[in-house]
């Protein structure tokens, strides 16, 4: 996918993104750029910079959790060149 730096991030493409790369069990992508409004990496529209991700992955099996946020990152790194300012995440491998 080839995205303009123009376009702010979508939790629904990010959600696809983390689909396609990490076959996730569970996931969920929260945009909350609403409440940093006016806060350093904020756009002023209220969205696309801000996000959280909840995801549980067996990729994520036996990794640490740096390893584990470091897999969300590689997925994302397009959507963080385009603006995605801040990215909580929280990961968990799946239940054995």
């Amino acid at each position: 996918m080839n995205h303009s730096p123009a376009t702010p991030p979508t939790a629904e493409r990010i959600a696809q993104r983390l689909r396609e790369t990490l076959d996730p069990i569970t996931l969920e992508v929260l945009d909350e750029s609403h409440q940093h409004h006016g806060h350093a990496g904020a756009n002023g529209s209220g969205f696309g910079t801000h996000f959280r991700v909840r995801i549980t992955s067996p990729l994520f099996s036996g990794k640490s959790a740096v390893m584990q946020h470091r897999l969300v990152y590689d997925a994302l790194r397009e959507f963080i060149d385009d603006g995605l300012h801040a990215l909580a995440i929280e990961t968990r491998p799946p239940p054995v």
